[in-house]
């Protein structure tokens, strides 16, 4: 794992095993409880690192392990972070607006904002839904936010905070929005990408994942599987660039002369 998503885990895991230990002179006041009810200012932060049993942390450090590593990559460690705690936060203040004498615990709210960013840059990438059922990314996500505003509209049974999830999209969702404004205009981007000519990539069933460094092995496999669902005409002209350099040289049309 990078760096900062492993660091999460670790914090996670060393609260939870903390609390454990000391009980709940650790946990009460780490907890997020409603203003006026227990409520302190660290708690915005601190609730996002107490579980609630095996299953709960379990649950959400699988879901940082599958989804962190690549969004982290994706962003960089710092704008990873932030994500991460922007989700959270805004967790909180949801779950603080609409279930305003509900006390919350859990990193739910910051790993939906983690997987709405997977879901955001890799849209058509299968994941599987209780390891069983295959949803595009996109699709799960958006599953996911329907159940959580249905089960926080109908009460949030069985103690889920469902509005801190829903919180924890709209932070993502957010901040996504600001890093990819902050990253230039897309008119400049479309200046500075290379341009692929359509015919170099008419042969891009002949390209060979397996023969691609691991690097970029992933990317390759996203469009590939991009290209059968929706053609050619479907891709960006970054992934027509980034395409074109792992089709076979030889059935490349050749430059005029």
């Amino acid at each position: 794992m990078p760096p900062v998503t492993r660091n999460l885990v670790i914090a996670n895991g060393v609260l939870f095993f903390l609390t454990l230990a000391i009980g709940n002179a650790l946990a009460v006041p780490l907890a997020l409880w409603p203003v006026g009810g227990g409520f302190m200012p660290w708690q915005l932060v601190t609730y996002a690192f107490l579980h609630g049993g095996v299953t709960h942390i379990l649950f959400n450090m699988l879901g940082l392990y599958f989804f962190g590593p690549r969004v982290e990559e994706r962003l960089g460690g710092r704008r990873f972070l932030l994500l991460y705690f922007i989700s959270g936060l805004a967790g909180a203040a949801l779950s603080f607006w609409f279930a305003p004498s509900a006390a919350v615990i859990g990193a739910s709210g910051a790993l939906f904002g983690v997987m709405l960013a997977f879901a955001h840059y890799w849209p058509d990438v299968q994941i599987y839904i209780m390891g069983i059922l295959p949803l595009p990314a996109r699709v799960a996500v958006l599953l996911m936010a329907a159940f959580a505003l249905w089960s926080g509209l109908n009460g949030s049974r069985m103690g889920v905070a469902d509005f801190a999830h829903l919180g924890g999209f709209a932070g993502g969702w957010l901040y996504l929005q600001w890093v990819d404004r902050a990253g230039g205009s897309k008119k400049f981007r479309a200046k500075a990408t290379p341009t692929a000519a359509k015919e170099n990539l008419l042969h891009w069933k002949r390209v060979d994942p397996k023969s691609v460094h691991e690097v970029n092995r992933d990317e390759v496999n996203r469009i590939l599987d991009k290209i059968s669902a929706k053609g050619l005409g479907s891709l960006t002209p970054q992934e027509r660039a980034f395409l074109s350099n792992f089709v076979p040289p030889d059935d490349r049309v050749p430059p005029p002369t």
